[in-house]
């Protein structure tokens, strides 16, 4: 499993949720919502540090991460942050 963050997509991320260029930006599961991995739960977004790491990539200075309890979401997946210009938000793709 690795992350990938599109450029549009870390230019949103530093825009909306950064506050230091130091910060973390984790991806975790949340029970519930319309996600495309597992039936059931969707994946939410949160300024955190690593602590237990299960992928990690840098983009632009900024560390972003999934910890090894939420790994069972993506089934071995790829993750793949874009961002959608029409809803002016971010999207998730994922592949083998």
């Amino acid at each position: 499993m690795q992350i990938f963050i599109k450029d549009e997509a870390a230019a949103w991320f530093k825009e909306e949720l950064l506050q230091k260029e130091e910060e973390s930006i984790q991806f975790f599961v949340r029970y519930g919502g319309c996600g495309d991995f597992q039936s059931g739960f969707s994946l939410g977004v949160t300024v955190n540090t690593p602590e237990d790491p299960a992928a990690v990539t840098e983009k632009n200075g900024i560390t972003y991460f999934i910890e090894e309890k939420d790994a069972w979401y993506f089934d071995e997946k790829d993750l793949t942050v874009v961002y959608d210009r029409e809803k002016a938000e971010i999207a998730y793709e994922h592949s083998l």
